[in-house]
């Protein structure tokens, strides 16, 4: 019953943060290119109305 004692005790070690896979790096990659492509193509669909999908 005598809670008021301090203990030591070593801090627990934090977990390692993983590098991302080289796959998830890809697919990253390839979707903020995909992404990219999109938002080019819908700027221009919406700024030149008459002139989009030539």
């Amino acid at each position: 019953m005598n809670n008021n004692v301090i203990k030591f005790e070593r801090p627990k070690k934090p977990k390692e943060k993983r590098p991302m896979s080289p796959r998830m790096q890809k697919m990253l990659i390839i979707a903020g290119i995909i992404l990219g492509i999109a938002a080019v193509y819908t700027y221009y669909a919406l700024t030149l109305p008459g002139q989009a999908g030539v």
